[in-house]
């Protein structure tokens, strides 16, 4: 007697489906993912040039372009550490506290602008070291941990500064330059954005550090086992968001005037992580890429602006911003093609 086996169903979603081969290719990669911003982006370009003659002049983009530089440095060592599978909340408030000390240290040595940097940088890497120490050798949850840190960070640079703006910076020559300088028709901020990215995109895509911080993000037990030291990968990568908002409180220093304990950096965090999950960079780790990211920070950039040009209330800003997050994740979740948590199909 012969015994025919009854295939069993396949569950949506899986390879076996059919859902994966009748989704269109050009979804399924990070290629889909930019060239849907790139369309996005086109559409708030087209739609604020047609409302406002001076939108897309050359000055309101470098305008745009200096606004976004900022978000832009979060936005890419915020990638960083989703792909290996954490979370950043606290950048908002460190970039506050690296603006407050590069100020008061300028200001009261009197000794350059260097100075004044090189302290920012220095406790904007203790801070970003001590958010990893706490994740794990406290064994905190990323999330939970630099949550805590948002309202640590924030307090220490409201103490540090008395919650007033600190110091003055446009007497020096190196911070106008910073601020408001241009290297070949280009702010100065933007170069500096360039170069991080690049330097970033360079490590993650081509050497062993990036290979490594996918295979964490990606399966940290696999990783563990392969013998790569997922500790100290971690608390290297949160220092490395420490010395980034360090950097990014610097030119925050130097485009207002002064250093800026709460009002410049609030809100920072969830810019960041948006441009991030809009980027391609999957909260659940191992999946995303510096491309992705900075075409994420132009449309919200551009997005931000259109609204300020048009007289629009800014707390639609805000309204927008978590909109496009809640947007991000669940096109991750219907790309990824996981079953809806509590939901049958």
């Amino acid at each position: 007697m012969t015994l025919t086996r009854t295939p069993s169903p396949a569950v949506k979603g899986s390879p076996g489906d059919g859902t994966a081969a009748r989704r269109p290719k050009f979804l399924a990669g990070p290629g889909g993912q930019n060239i849907s911003l790139i369309g996005a982006l086109a559409v708030v370009l087209v739609l604020f040039g047609v409302l406002n003659e001076n939108y897309l002049s050359l000055s309101n983009m470098q305008v745009i372009a200096e606004a976004a530089t900022i978000t832009g440095l979060l936005a890419i060592v915020q990638t960083v550490v989703i792909i290996c599978g954490g979370l950043d909340i606290s950048v908002g408030s460190q970039v506050g506290v690296a603006s407050v000390v590069s100020a008061m240290t300028f200001t009261a040595t009197g000794s350059g602008a260097f100075l004044g940097m090189a302290a920012a940088v220095g406790v904007g890497m203790l801070i970003g070291a001590l958010n990893g120490i706490v994740i794990v050798y406290g064994r905190v949850n990323p999330t939970i941990a630099t949550l805590a840190g948002l309202a640590a960070y924030k307090g220490l640079a409201q103490l540090l500064s008395d919650g007033r703006a600190q110091g003055y910076v446009l007497n020096n020559d190196v911070f106008i330059f910073l601020g408001r300088g241009k290297m070949a028709g280009l702010p100065v901020m933007v170069w500096i954005l360039i170069v991080v990215a690049v330097t970033v995109h360079l490590l993650l895509k081509y050497t062993d550090i990036g290979r490594n911080l996918y295979a964490i993000g990606g399966n940290d037990t696999a990783a563990r086992l392969a013998g790569i030291s997922i500790n100290k990968y971690l608390i290297c990568v949160y220092a490395l968001i420490g010395v980034v908002a360090a950097i990014a409180g610097v030119l925050l220093t130097a485009r207002t005037g002064s250093g800026q304990p709460v009002s410049g950096s609030e809100g920072l965090e969830l810019k960041a992580i948006t441009a991030a999950a809009l980027g391609g960079a999957a909260l659940k780790g191992g999946k995303g890429g510096i491309g992705g990211t900075l075409l994420a920070v132009a449309l919200l950039g551009c997005l931000e602006n259109g609204l300020t040009v048009q007289g629009i209330n800014t707390f639609w800003q805000n309204v927008a911003q978590g909109a496009l997050l809640v947007i991000a994740v669940v096109i991750q979740q219907r790309r990824s093609g996981e079953r809806a948590v509590g939901l049958p199909h």
